[in-house]
């Protein structure tokens, strides 16, 4: 069956260009970002994990880690990598699984037969530190990542795991956030001390809470 939100993901142990990876292992008490690519040596997934190599600083801050998939060779990524280095002015020091097997990719669903026949598309995987799924995005093979995106989610989810607070539409670090419905009005008052504005009786923002 599919993954869906809230499942405990599967773990797995697989081959990367540092060794092997086990999931459960490797993401400890973090959270983790599992990405994939349809193949090694391809355009789109070049600027993709050299991105992701650049935000470093940024997946720190939040407590995640990173882990890239492609169906080719450890050795493959390895002569990949040197690539991306020289080509995003960057140096990738997380794990690409090399899923030559496709054990992970079939226990994931990354393999869309009617779009990449038997490559994997891009699929994003958010994974909490209970090892539960909290964000799947899958996106064509054409079209790059948005990894700011990620983060905005990210951030979005550290946050209201731990607040009575939604994040509404475009919001980002800092922006005011919706009071979930299952608060008075009332209630919501005495517990935001930054204040409550009412716009409706269902909807009603406060400052960001962590801020």
């Amino acid at each position: 069956m599919a993954l869906q939100l809230g499942d405990t993901v599967p773990d797995f142990t697989q081959d990367s260009q540092l060794g092997p990876i086990n999931l459960y292992d490797f993401g400890a008490d973090s959270w983790v970002v599992l990405f994939s690519h349809p193949a090694d040596y391809t355009p789109v997934c070049t600027t993709e994990l050299g991105e992701v190599s650049r935000l470093r600083p940024e997946w720190e801050k939040r407590n995640v880690k990173t882990i890239a998939l492609s169906v080719d060779s450890a050795e493959s990524h390895n002569g990949w990598i040197c690539d991306i280095n020289e080509t995003q002015n960057t140096t990738v020091d997380y794990p690409i699984l090399a899923d030559a097997d496709k054990k992970v990719s079939d226990l994931y669903g990354m393999i869309h037969p009617n779009a990449l026949n038997n490559l994997t598309v891009r699929s994003v995987f958010i994974i909490d530190p209970n090892k539960k799924l909290r964000l799947q995005i899958t996106y064509p093979a054409s079209t790059g990542r948005n990894f700011h995106e990620i983060l905005r989610v990210i951030d979005s989810l550290q946050l209201t795991d731990n607040h009575s607070v939604a994040t509404p539409v475009n919001w980002k670090d800092g922006d005011d956030c919706v009071v979930v419905p299952s608060i008075s009005t009332e209630d919501a008052r005495a517990k935001f001390a930054k204040g409550v504005t009412e716009i409706k009786p269902y909807l009603r923002m406060t400052p960001q809470p962590n801020k």
